[in-house]
């Protein structure tokens, strides 16, 4: 595959350059996604069956026990490490699948997972220092909270692409962004309302279902129905997440061609490789 052509992109060509990347690499991002997600699907399934017993679906109130509240303690305490774990996995091996076939070389499904391993420690930190400054942007009446996610939507393409370290990455994903709020909202827009769509079709028509059974007094029929909303939910997942982590590594290649002209940057590249950031970076406080 040859690598993909670099210039400036408005929004649309963004969205349709995701959309064609998605497509054409299909499987390889389905599985990106899909595994981490699947080992996360085993306690969230699991979870029915022991923290929701029968006597509790059918609210009679006789299940509220001290063993009933430490068994969801642990479930949530699995799902919360797991989640974090799963998010991470799949936006880190995604993000480096995209960078390869965007330099024009091919990658696989193992191969993206083994090269974001090492990487999974610093990409906490980028996750929990950008989420607690979203976090404090939504306490200041949402809007700074949007805002701040805007400018930290390429924090972790910058983190792996560039191999920063957690703070130095939310600096250059701050300042790479500036000017271009409005392009990553469009970006985040989408990706919430396919998310909501796709939860709408492949979840919410279970857990309507749960909720008809719960008024029937039929606890074994609404495990089965939240067993398949877990599963829908999943899906829904798996199937739209990808487009934001390849929509944000796209927007990400595309600042670094419009502010440091990295197209040209790669033409002089005899290897191939990504040209590193200039140094000197403003902070984002600055």
């Amino acid at each position: 595959m040859n690598s993909l052509d670099l210039r400036p992109l408005s929004v649309g060509e963004i969205l349709d350059r995701t959309f064609t990347l998605y497509r054409q690499h299909f499987l390889l991002f389905l599985g990106i996604s899909a595994i981490p997600h699947a080992i996360l699907l085993i306690p969230n399934v699991a979870q029915v069956f022991f923290v929701v017993p029968g006597r509790i679906s059918l609210g009679a109130g006789q299940g509220l026990t001290p063993a009933f509240g430490v068994t969801t303690v642990v479930f949530a305490l699995i799902g919360a490490v797991l989640g974090v774990i799963v998010y991470l996995l799949s936006q880190g091996a995604a993000v480096t699948a995209v960078s390869e076939l965007y330099m024009g070389r091919q990658i696989t499904i193992s191969e993206s997972f083994r090269r974001v391993r090492s990487e999974l420690g610093n990409l906490f930190l980028v996750m929990l220092l950008s989420g607690l400054a979203v976090f404090a942007g939504f306490i200041l009446l949402i809007i700074p909270g949007i805002y701040l996610m805007c400018r930290l939507l390429v924090c972790i393409p910058v983190a792996l692409i560039e191999n920063l370290s957690s703070t130095t990455a939310l600096e250059r994903s701050f300042e790479l962004t500036k000017d271009s709020a409005g392009r990553a909202f469009l970006i985040l827009l989408l990706y919430f309302a396919l998310t909501y769509a796709a939860v709408f079709l492949l979840a919410m028509p279970f857990q309507m279902m749960v909720v008809f059974t719960l008024a029937k007094h039929n606890s074994e029929m609404m495990r089965l129905w939240l067993v398949l909303m877990q599963i829908g939910a999943t899906t829904a997942t798996v199937l739209v997440q990808p487009v934001l982590i390849i929509a944000s590594a796209i927007l990400y290649y595309d600042l670094r061609v419009r502010k440091e002209a990295f197209d040209l940057q790669m033409m002089m590249s005899p290897a191939g490789t990504v040209p590193a950031s200039p140094s000197g970076l403003p902070t984002m406080f600055s």
